[in-house]
């Protein structure tokens, strides 16, 4: 799977992310992530992406110290050439898990030795089991937590650890608060 595009937006009514990827051969893939899911999926990308980080070849952090500083530096240099401008293609020939989204009840997230975060979504409901599958590469991976943050942070799921008051610009987000992240 050849990831094109990567779009998340909070949809206010059912106070939910929708995450949705596109691939280069028209295929989307469309995820609703809880809060209580994109609260505990966060910590865990962010930590296997410090660890992908570190994992590249010629790379020789070894301390946490140094690997988070790695990450911080490898985030920051992609944020800066990301294409966050480019409108999602909302346009798919292909919906390969249906016509809804995949509501996501489990994550599973490993780094892989060939250099990706492997992350597999499933769905759980009594014996049946719904999954997918995806392969990132750190860039992904980095854009992805970016996204996942600006739209939990849009539906007030992060506040300021300063206050417990809602930031003032922080507008609530809708359906066309979306972010998108074009690779």
């Amino acid at each position: 799977m050849n990831i094109h595009q990567l779009s998340v937006s909070h949809e206010e009514r059912q106070d939910r992310l929708l995450l949705r990827l596109n691939t280069q051969d028209g295929q989307e893939f469309r995820f609703w992530l809880t809060r209580r899911m994109a609260i505990r999926l966060l910590p865990a990308m962010q930590a296997s992406v410090v660890r992908l980080e570190a994992a590249q070849p010629g790379i020789a952090a070894i301390d946490h110290t140094s690997q988070q500083m790695l990450t911080e530096l490898k985030r920051d240099a992609f944020l800066q050439t990301a294409d966050f401008s480019t409108p999602y293609e909302t346009h798919a020939q292909q919906l390969p898990l249906g016509d809804e989204p995949l509501l996501v009840t489990d994550a599973q997230l490993s780094v892989q030795p060939n250099g990706s975060l492997q992350i597999i979504f499933q769905k759980k409901i009594g014996e049946a089991i719904q999954s997918c599958q995806l392969n990132l590469q750190a860039q992904l991976v980095h854009g992805m937590i970016h996204l996942i943050r600006q739209s939990m942070e849009k539906a007030e799921w992060i506040y300021s650890a300063q206050t417990t008051e809602p930031h003032s610009d922080n507008a609530r987000g809708t359906a066309a608060d979306q972010q998108t992240y074009k690779h």
